[in-house]
């Protein structure tokens, strides 16, 4: 049996990558996007007629709206693939704006209803800003599921807890990029920052008895991973589901429910001067959410482009 086999035994594995084409020997239960992500696929010829069809059908439409058009024509591709959900992420410009990423998340899911997916199948991705999270808030009273990204702090996990959101996704390798570029150290796993990070909040989260599920991403190696295998989800890159197939190491999980009983935590709840207060003393989480905010949004600046191009060439 190999590792992915494995991994699956104790982690809902998630494919994190637009290239539904290529999640498909992996066999994933879910699978994640972001503007970054669809940019990536979108840029390939073979991904080039789902741009030329949203354009060509709604060539009038403002550039805003054919971006969320695009974005359900990947995430309706790809239900046809995995069995579970896929997450869509609200326009990274609007994280600072709640009733804007609420209106969003409703166009989104609309776009959906009409396509035939019910929103039981999608995750709405928002920022976890306070913002973000005020937004996560109303939406799942509302039935809509959100995934809260960009997520680098237990600070960040325990207010959407908190406000009922149904899934988190700490970023792992992000959280270690920033902590090797301040110490030039490379890390094994179990000293890994990120890891420990993604760790820390499951416990709290379990311990504390809350039902959001937690989701770590942004791998950068196949260690990292299995050093959170156990974890409710994991969101994994093709390039590491690949090296995940290749190999039959065993390894036992590393999270479960008796890890997270033997945590010792006290419940937090969080207003905003509160939350951002201890985001401001985070400087890694500080600095990482507003890197991982002007990338994605740069990423949608650059597909409302292609998306203007295209309509250019339309006769």
């Amino acid at each position: 049996m190999n590792q992915l086999e494995q991994l699956k035994q104790y982690t809902t594995v998630v494919a994190d990558t637009g290239d539904f084409e290529l999640m498909r020997s992996f066999a994933p239960s879910e699978a994640t996007t972001n503007p970054s992500l669809i940019l990536k696929a979108v840029e390939q010829p073979r991904y080039l007629p789902l741009l030329t069809t949203v354009v060509a059908r709604h060539p009038r439409d403002p550039i805003e709206d054919l971006i969320d058009r695009l974005l359900v024509a990947f995430g309706t591709e790809i239900l046809k693939i995995v069995p579970g959900r896929v997450s869509t992420e609200v326009d990274a410009r609007l994280s600072f704006d709640a009733a804007a990423s609420v209106a969003k998340a409703h166009e989104l899911v609309n776009l959906y209803e009409q396509a035939g997916v019910s929103r039981e199948r999608i995750l709405i991705k928002l920022a976890s800003t306070w913002e973000g999270i005020r937004a996560a808030e109303i939406l799942e009273r509302e039935e809509i599921h959100c995934n809260l990204t960009l997520l680098f702090s237990s600070v960040q996990a325990l207010a959407c807890a908190d406000a009922g959101v149904t899934l988190i996704s700490p970023f792992v390798g992000r959280i270690t990029d920033w902590y090797k570029a301040q110490s030039g150290l490379d890390y094994a796993p179990e000293d890994d920052p990120g890891v420990r990070s993604v760790r820390t909040i499951y416990g709290h989260l379990k311990k504390l008895g809350y039902a959001t599920q937690i989701m770590g991403a942004s791998f950068r190696s196949v260690g990292q991973i299995l050093a959170l295998a156990g974890c409710d989800l994991l969101t994994i890159s093709p390039s590491l589901l690949a090296l995940l197939q290749q190999s039959e190491e065993p390894f036992a999980p590393a999270l479960s429910a008796a890890f997270a009983k033997a945590q010792k935590v006290e419940p937090w709840i969080f207003e905003e001067p509160e939350f951002r207060y201890k985001m401001n003393e985070d400087a890694m989480a500080t600095d990482k959410l507003a890197e991982g905010i002007r990338v994605f949004a740069a990423d949608a600046i650059k597909l409302e482009a292609l998306i203007e191009a295209e309509r250019k060439r339309l006769p």
